[in-house]
């Protein structure tokens, strides 16, 4: 299996599979939306894990208690357009 850096081909083909013209991947809803919002989305995730010590469903190891406690919804602006994200919260 072939890699570009760190992303099996595979990977980066199956997405691509329908890709006809630019438009495919870059109109509103498309490709580099979904997988924008799925990166900055899986980023928090890892970094309220960092934060609190554990994984979500597990039980609560740091002293203060904090724990996961749902999520917001946000929306980024920028060159994409809007993009509305999910963030974790802790209490």
């Amino acid at each position: 299996m072939t890699t570009h850096k760190f992303l099996p081909t595979d990977l980066i083909d199956s997405p691509l599979a329908d890709y006809r013209k630019p438009e495919h991947l870059t109109s509103e809803n498309r490709l580099l939306k979904q997988l924008t919002k799925a990166l900055v989305e899986r980023v928090l995730q890892a970094e309220i894990t960092e934060h609190l010590g554990h994984d979500k469903h597990e039980t609560v190891t740091n002293s203060t208690g904090n724990a996961r406690n749902d999520k917001s919804r946000k929306t980024l602006k920028g060159e994409f357009g809007e993009l509305p994200i999910e963030i974790p919260r802790d209490r």
